[in-house]
């Protein structure tokens, strides 16, 4: 049994880099997200069983859950996921940019520089360690 089974999840997450711990942050946000978005989309099924908003947020969500938990669990792929997720901040620099709201696009900015900086240094790419 791997050691790191015995440890449980605050320690799991002290040993995470900070930018992994940025992305874990950001994911439960885009959770959360998503969360707060349902009703609207349950309110659309009423309406039509397949909706583009629906099957959007539910492949969002489903993209979400399991990139999060390979991340949790150290996987090598989680990398490569967890960049995919991160690159949703980029529409939404374009979106405030478009809608004439640059505190919020400097904002989303800097999340985004943040996430790609964190997730690239050596200790976040190091994190990813298990097969």
């Amino acid at each position: 049994m791997a050691l790191w089974h015995n440890r449980s999840m605050l320690d799991r997450v002290r040993s995470m880099p900070n930018g992994v711990r940025l992305f874990v942050a950001y994911s439960l946000a885009v959770l959360g997200l998503i969360g707060l978005s349902l009703p609207g989309i349950v309110g659309l099924a009423v309406q039509a069983p397949v909706t583009g908003p629906g099957l959007v947020a539910m492949l969002l969500l489903a993209y979400t859950v399991f990139t999060l938990t390979l991340v949790l669990q150290r996987k090598r792929a989680a990398y490569w996921l967890a960049i995919g997720l991160s690159s949703l901040t980029l529409p939404l620099v374009a979106f405030f940019v478009l809608a004439e709201a640059p505190p919020y696009a400097l904002i989303s900015a800097a999340l985004a520089l943040a996430l790609f900086v964190g997730l690239r240094t050596t200790a976040a790419r190091g994190y990813f360690d298990q097969e």
